[in-house]
């Protein structure tokens, strides 16, 4: 299958003959559907916090941090393009103002471009976008008035003529929100959120963000070019860090027959294999507690007291958690009672969830068990409750070893042909909105290697084309599924206020980004 050009180009990247052999296999067969057991409810699976025991949580965190390293890990690789996936469309047409006059009358999918028009002035980008306009001898509202929604779109979305390049920045670029003294990116918006709850001892505040390579050197200036007035605004030390997808973490891409695809020249074609290629990036990271945001997930100061709440909530959940498995690991290294195995096996059914567990017929055997369950990386993770949003669910799911544990499972994992699945599917209260507080060291205090606790059987298979052919191509495990599918996991309600997604551009419009 494989010719020596071939496998020069394969260690070239880093990557193992076997591991594209793998993701061969794994095109053929495809990939195993997740084995639902129930939903993850308040009622079972997921935490629900009072307000006193949020002022616990609080004060207990507040009063821990300072003898923690603390880490904010905030994937930003995403281009903006697909918030602009409608401008770009309408842009193909808008050099015809009388056609776009008429589909604005006739379609109500256009009626976001209306609203996008109709509400131009109150994006943070809408100053730039008018100086642009300018220099090119032209203005917003002059281009509006005209019916010239082209100009407007081109020096949006394109850097020609001074256009601000919206169409190819990543969102962490992008202004977002406004404010007396400017706007702001999300980048920007993440230092902000870093120096009001992730602070480490002398006020240093780690955030590291995955970027893409096109783009590091941009965000670099950019973090350079903001950290001085916010160092200043919120009495902290910066440390920011970046770090790019590896590329021995792509995919291979096959044909329709499953044959390696080969670009015009003759080599094979890798394309990156999603967010869960990042957990080699989170592997990386040395630290007591890290908490993991997506880029485009935030608000403006003014709606940021739920989040700053809830994520001090969530990681004193993690330490508290942390103390007790830490404790019980102490107590089997050393020998302990039956009446301790006891309590640690009730812990484990009922704080970590765990169901299924076999019967055994000693202590030692009880022993051997929780301490390999005890041992792993832990993860607390924030639950908002279905409103429609897209995303994955929590769940109970069916693990290799027989047990039932809780899991952050994708529609696609789940088969809706199955009529009991579909149902477990349906019943979800809650989805997740990408808000977790991880601990990545044992009782020791020694780095758990992450690699080891992905499900490799887990992932999603997409039709692309490339060339005008089509071609199949391979996402690793999710970041927060199957990369962290042996992770001892919390699940804990939190607000929908805390989940501010932008997905288009005219979320910015939202009450939550204005």
């Amino acid at each position: 299958m494989f010719t020596e050009k071939d496998l020069q180009q394969i260690r070239a990247r880093g990557s193992e003959l076997s591991t594209i052999e793998k993701q061969i296999q794994n095109f053929k067969k495809g990939f195993p559907y997740i084995r639902l057991a129930s939903a993850a409810t308040p009622d079972d699976g997921i935490k629900t916090l009072k307000h006193s025991e949020l002022i616990a949580l609080i004060d207990a965190y507040d009063k821990q941090r300072e003898d923690l390293q603390i880490v904010k890990f905030v994937p930003a690789s995403g281009a903006a393009s697909r918030m602009f996936k409608l401008l770009f469309s309408f842009l193909e047409i808008a050099d015809n103002p009388t056609k776009a006059d008429e589909d604005f009358r006739k379609s109500d999918g256009l009626q976001s471009i209306k609203t996008f028009f109709d509400r131009i002035g109150d994006f943070a980008f809408a100053p730039d976008l008018d100086e642009a306009l300018k220099n090119q001898g032209k203005s917003i509202a002059s281009c509006l008035e005209e019916r010239d929604y082209a100009s407007i779109l081109k020096a949006l979305l394109y850097e020609e003529n001074g256009g601000l390049g919206y169409g190819t920045l990543p969102k962490g670029l992008l202004k977002f929100h406004r404010y007396e003294d400017g706007a702001r990116t999300p980048a920007q918006e993440h230092m902000a959120e870093g120096a009001l709850y992730a602070r480490s001892a002398n006020d240093r505040v780690n955030i590291h963000f995955t970027v893409s390579p096109e783009h590091r050197i941009k965000f670099e200036q950019h973090i350079r070019k903001t950290a001085p007035a916010f160092e200043e605004a919120y009495h902290v030390t910066y440390d920011v860090s970046f770090s790019e997808q590896k590329a021995h973490t792509d995919t291979i891409a096959v044909d329709m027959k499953n044959e390696p695809f080969r670009n015009p020249g003759g080599s094979l074609l890798f394309r990156p294999a999603g967010h869960g290629a990042l957990i080699e990036n989170l592997n990386d990271i040395d630290a007591d507690v890290i908490f993991i945001k997506n880029i485009d997930n935030v608000v403006p100061d003014k709606l940021k007291e739920d989040t700053i709440t809830y994520k001090k909530a969530l990681a004193a959940v993690l330490l508290e958690y942390q103390d007790l498995l830490f404790g019980f690991l102490h107590k089997l290294d050393t020998g302990v009672l039956e009446q301790d195995v006891d309590e640690m096996m009730l812990f484990a059914k009922e704080k970590l969830c765990i169901k299924s567990i076999p019967e055994f017929d000693s202590h030692e055997k009880k022993m051997i068990f929780l301490k390999e369950k005890f041992n792993r990386p832990l993860r607390v993770c924030g639950m908002v409750r279905n409103e429609g949003e897209p995303g994955g669910g929590p769940f109970f799911a069916y693990n290799p070893d027989g047990t039932v544990s809780l899991q952050i499972v994708e529609s696609s994992q789940i088969d809706f042909e199955d009529e009991k699945q579909k149902a477990i599917a349906q019943s979800a209260t809650h989805f997740n909105p990408v808000d977790l507080v991880c601990g990545v060291k044992n009782y020791k205090g020694e780095k758990f290697d992450l690699k080891k606790y992905i499900d490799p059987s887990t992932g999603f298979i997409s039709i692309k084309s490339k060339d005008g052919r089509d071609l199949k191509a391979q996402e690793l495990p999710g970041l927060w599924n199957g990369s962290m599918s042996d992770w001892n996991t919390v699940f804990v309600e939190v607000p929908i206020s805390t989940f501010n997604p932008v997905k288009t551009v005219n979320d910015l419009l939202r009450p939550q980004h204005q």
